[in-house]
C-alpha cells in the first residue's frame, strides 16, 4: 500500500514555540512500523513557519515586536524554519533507523506537465529506495497569488501525484466531530463518511490554532479532492500511538474515515476543480446544465444567462444554474465583460478564431 500521512504545526509545534518531541517520536515508530510490513510511505509535514517565528522571536528579542505578518517576512521566517524542522525529522527518523530526504513542492510543479512528471519519477525513485520523501511548500519562494495556501491541500494533491491508497491526516482532535470540540463539550465523533457534501462543510467551520493555517475545514476540503482521486482518507488525532496502523490495517480506526471515489479525475482537472479558487460565476440555463451534465458537452454561450464577477480567459469559474446552484467548475476562454456580451446568443456570432466555447469540455469538472 502507499500512503500519504499529513501532520500539521499544531501537532508539531506547541503555543510555547517548542517541538512536541513526543509526537515525532511516536509518529517516527509507527512509520518505521508501516515500512517494514512493506509500505510505501511520503510525509507532508508543516512547522515551518511556526520554528522559524519561534526562534526569531527568541534571538531577536530587541525586535521581536517587529515580526510581522506580512508575506515577505513570513517567506524568510519559513526559509529560518524549515531547516529546523528537517533537523528535527533527521533526528526522529534517524531514530528509528530510517531515512528522509527533504522535497519542497510549489504548485507549479503541479501545474506544468514536465515538472508534474518530474517530482512523481523523483518520489516514485525515493520510494522504491525505501527512503520517506518529508515534503513541505516551497513558502520562502512561493508567490503570493500562486501558492497551496495550507498543506492539507498540498497533501491531497501529492496524493493524486504518487497514485496513493491512503492519505491520513493527523490532527489536533480524534476527526472530523459534529460540533467545534473546542466550544462543545458534547461533540462526537464523525466515524464514516460517503459523500462530503454541502452540510458537512458548512459543520467544519474553520481554523482554531493559532499555531497552524488549515483547521477541520482544510482537512476535510483535502479529503475530497483525495477521495475524487480515487484515495482512501483517514482524518484522526497526531497523538494516538498506532493511528498510522490503524488506518492502513483498515480495523478498528479510531478517526473519521472518507471513502474515495470510483473514478479518479485527471490530475489537471483536479486542479481546477479543488486547488484553484474561483474568480467569477457564469449562470446557465436549464437546457446547457443538462447538456453539460448529462451528454458531457463544452458550455456554449447560447446557454448563459449572465455572469457574476470579474474574471478574465482563462480564469477558474463556477457554473451555475438560475437558482445558484453550482454543479461545476472549469476555465474560461473569454473575460467576464465578452462572455455577458455572448450570454444567449448563437456560437456563430463569435469570431472563428477565438473558437464557439465559452468552456471546452476538456476545462469543465463535475462538481455533482
Amino acid at each position: 500500500m502507499r500512503v500519504v500521512v499529513k501532520i500539521g504545526s499544531s501537532s508539531i509545534v506547541g503555543e510555547d514555540g517548542e517541538v512536541r518531541s513526543q509526537v515525532l517520536d511516536n509518529l517516527g515508530s509507527q512509520l518505521s512500523k508501516i515500512l517494514r510490513d512493506g509500505h510505501e510511505v511520503a510525509l507532508v509535514t508543516s512547522g515551518a513557519i511556526a520554528l522559524g517565528r519561534a526562534l526569531l522571536t527568541e534571538k531577536l528579542v530587541p525586535f521581536s515586536g517587529r515580526i510581522g505578518s506580512d508575506l515577505p517576512t513570513l517567506q524568510a521566517i519559513s526559509g529560518v524554519g524549515q531547516s529546523r524542522l528537517m533537523h528535527y525529522w533527521d533526528g526522529t527518523l534517524q531514530g528509528h533507523g530510517l531515512i528522509g530526504a527533504q522535497i519542497l513542492l510549489a504548485p507549479l510543479d503541479f501545474m506544468n506537465r514536465q515538472q508534474y512528471l518530474h517530482a512523481r519519477a523523483t518520489l516514485a525513485r525515493l520510494f522504491s529506495l525505501r527512503i520517506i520523501p518529508v515534503i513541505n511548500e516551497n513558502d520562502a519562494i512561493a508567490d503570493e497569488e500562486i501558492r497551496f495556501g495550507d498543506n492539507d491541500r498540498l497533501a491531497a494533491l501529492v496524493a493524486h501525484l504518487v497514485s496513493a491508497d491512503l492519505l491520513v491526516l493527523l490532527t489536533d482532535t480524534p476527526g472530523l466531530m459534529t460540533t467545534d470540540p473546542h466550544i462543545r463539550h458534547d461533540a462526537s465523533l464523525i466515524e464514516e463518511v460517503v459523500e462530503v457534501d454541502r452540510q458537512l462543510e458548512e459543520l467544519a467551520g474553520g481554523t482554531v490554532s493559532q499555531i497552524g493555517s488549515g483547521g477541520m475545514a482544510s482537512k476535510l476540503a483535502a479529503a475530497k479532492m483525495a477521495s475524487w482521486s480515487g484515495t482512501k482518507v483517514v482524518i484522526a488525532a497526531s497523538w494516538r500511538a498506532h493511528i498510522l496502523e490503524e488506518a492502513v490495517e483498515g480495523e478498528n480506526v479510531v478517526g473519521t474515515v472518507i471513502h474515495a471515489k470510483p473514478h479518479r479525475l485527471s490530475a489537471r482537472k483536479l486542479w481546477i476543480a479543488f486547488a484553484v479558487g474561483s474568480k467569477g460565476v457564469v449562470v446557465v440555463d436549464e437546457g446547457a446544465r443538462k447538456a453539460v451534465i448529462e451528454k458531457g458537452t463544452s458550455l456554449l454561450p447560447a446557454g448563459v444567462l449572465g455572469v457574476k464577477g470579474d474574471f478574465d480567459a482563462n480564469d477558474p469559474v463556477e457554473v451555475a444554474n438560475e437558482q445558484g446552484e453550482v454543479f461545476a467548475k472549469g476555465l474560461v476562454r473569454y473575460s467576464s465583460g465578452m462572455v455577458e456580451l455572448w450570454a444567449g446568443k448563437h456560437s456563430s456570432i463569435i469570431p472563428n478564431e477565438l473558437g464557439e466555447e465559452v468552456i471546452h469540455r476538456d476545462d469543465l469538472v463535475l462538481l455533482v
